[in-house]
């Protein structure tokens, strides 16, 4: 064949949690491959196992059943730590809520997975990273004395400043106003350019789905359409 490898290949992916009630089947059975430098949304009524998915692919949630395969490796057989290191190194995670750490100052929240990788020149890469999404003039702040969308921006440097493979961004726009949004999507798909990243995204808003080359719909744990956007 020749052909290279997927960077993210899910075959028959399941994922049973405990509920309440008994076991909860979240996905039921997921087979996508994305290619390398691809940007995918991932849309969907509330509860379709679209933050589930995304989970998976980030090594976050391990399949019930079936294999998710992260850049030639299956993130299922991996102990704790061997994910921990994988995700360290290949990949780049947004949430809606932005999961800074709020004694620490914007530049020590962004350098702190490279000084994890062992990196000598974490606070200068870092300090690059901020600037590049226009917060150089933020530097020593805590999070509390940034505005949500400046507080994303430093979610974003931090996911990106370790150059991961993947981007994976669960409604990165979510808690932000419109304009603060379009500013971080527009950063988002900046960040995808200007180093090659395959970006996966969870999203409400089609418009934000609509940038993406493609786009793959959930209904109640299955793919329900997978297409080019339209």
């Amino acid at each position: 064949m020749g052909m290279a490898e997927p960077i993210l290949a899910l075959d028959g992916a399941q994922l049973t949690l405990a509920g309440n009630a008994g076991p909860v089947e979240v996905l039921r059975g997921i087979t996508l491959t994305v290619e390398r430098g691809q940007s995918v949304g991932l849309i969907g009524p509330s509860g379709s196992g679209k933050s589930s998915l995304l989970m998976l692919m980030g090594g976050l949630e391990r399949p019930t059943a079936g294999t998710v395969r992260a850049l030639g490796h299956d993130l299922g057989a991996m102990d704790e730590d061997a994910l921990a290191r994988f995700r360290r190194g290949s990949m780049g995670v947004v949430f809606q809520s932005f999961h800074l750490i709020p004694t620490m100052t914007a530049l020590e929240n962004v350098a702190l997975p490279l000084e994890l990788a062992g990196a000598a020149d974490a606070f200068d890469r870092a300090e690059a990273e901020l600037r590049a999404v226009g917060l150089g003039h933020r530097l020593d702040h805590v999070p509390a004395q940034l505005s949500g969308g400046e507080q994303q921006r430093v979610a974003l440097a931090r996911a990106v400043v370790s150059r991961p493979e993947i981007l994976l961004a669960d409604e990165p726009t979510g808690n932000l106003d419109a304009a603060n949004g379009a500013a971080v999507m527009d950063l988002l798909f900046d960040l995808r350019d200007r180093h090659g990243a395959t970006l996966i995204m969870v999203t409400h808003a089609p418009e934000l789905a609509a940038r993406c080359d493609r786009v793959v719909r959930l209904l109640d744990g299955r793919i329900a359409a997978d297409g080019v956007a339209a």
